[in-house]
């Protein structure tokens, strides 16, 4: 059984989640998206390697350290942060395209962390997703589909003539994610967006810069975000606080809508682990095809921090469709690291 298909089961079992609510429909759409999704990436492959069909181009995956702090509230001691330890993981930086482009083009910049050796995660590993912006600009799977249906984004933003039916809520957040000037991907902070189980409540996630910016910020090349971390990592290490954010007002932090923020002035982000990545060398031809192998899903997770809401659940099924997908047209092994062997 699949990592994911016993997240299934076991959301199934369990019921909804806190703050979860499946409006009709829902099902239909997921079913339309994976088809669609599934069509591009079928249609992309023919001319190349079948790629992610978000998060394509990868700037590296590192190795690192996610240590469990020692003197969390006992609130806090939930999942893989029940008890102090260190957990080896990998962390790929990406950019948020399903095309790789230059860095220079405005795109959302990805950082997704996967811990190994989670006993009580079906995968063995608990992953988690994040961007640099603390929302997404997709409400729920229907407007999902119109967004896959659309010839260009700003079709899906503004459909019509008549703004009762313009999404100009969600075009601003997805302005705001393509302006951030980015220049290295250790400078920057990142959100799960979205929201998970924090035991039997819910919550978002953040990794957040911690010691001194780095000093490489050349934009001279057009893969600048990977030279940059490249040239960082040779010579030192990095370190990110990772952070919680409990859900303490259920009213104005609502586990459906993904394009809310949740007030960090009434639920302050805190600090639960740290990530330290140490200096490093990522760029030989086995680690990059390593990278490339690897597959990150909020499916890969323990009960405790399982994913909650409509985008959640689409992207439950969506990953994993398209993960195994794309390894099948690449004849590439799928599988999940158990150690830094590449």
């Amino acid at each position: 059984m699949s990592s994911i298909d016993a997240a299934g089961m076991a959301d199934k079992d369990a019921g909804l989640g806190p703050g979860e609510c499946v409006p009709a429909g829902e099902a239909a759409a997921i079913g339309t998206i994976v088809a669609a999704i599934e069509a591009g990436v079928r249609a992309a492959a023919r001319a190349g390697p079948a790629r992610r069909d978000a998060h394509a181009k990868a700037h590296g995956c590192v190795r690192a350290q996610f240590q469990v702090l020692d003197d969390l509230d006992p609130s806090l001691r939930v999942g893989v942060f029940a008890q102090p330890r260190v957990f080896d993981a990998w962390i790929r930086f990406s950019n948020g395209s399903g095309k790789p482009r230059r860095d220079s083009v405005g795109d959302g910049r990805g950082m997704a962390v996967k811990l190994m050796g989670v006993a009580d995660s079906p995968s063995t590993t608990q992953d988690f997703v994040m961007i640099n912006h603390p929302v997404f600009f997709v409400r729920n799977a229907v407007d999902y589909v119109d967004l896959e249906a659309s010839p260009n984004p700003l079709k899906f933003f503004f459909p019509s003539f008549n703004p009762f039916r313009w999404r100009l809520h969600e075009g601003l957040i997805a302005v705001a994610v393509a302006s951030q000037k980015v220049l290295n991907p250790l400078n920057i902070r990142y959100w799960s967006m979205t929201p998970y189980r924090w035991g039997e409540d819910a919550c978002k996630f953040s990794a957040r810069p911690s010691g001194e910016p780095s000093p490489f910020v050349q934009t001279a090349t057009p893969d600048f975000l990977h030279d940059n971390l490249a040239a960082h990592l040779a010579e030192r290490g990095a370190a990110f606080d990772f952070l919680v954010q409990p859900r303490t007002r259920p009213a104005s932090m609502p586990v459906e809508d993904p394009t809310i923020v949740w007030d960090e002035a009434a639920a302050p982000f805190l600090a639960v682990a740290r990530i330290t990545i140490p200096q490093q060398t990522f760029d030989s031809p086995e680690q990059k095809a390593f990278c490339e192998n690897l597959s990150f899903t909020p499916g890969h997770c323990t009960a405790a921090h399982r994913p909650l809401g409509g985008l959640n659940r689409v992207r439950l099924t969506v990953y994993d469709h398209i993960s195994r997908l794309r390894h099948a047209l690449n004849n590439a092994p799928r599988q999940e690291p158990v150690d830094f062997t590449v």
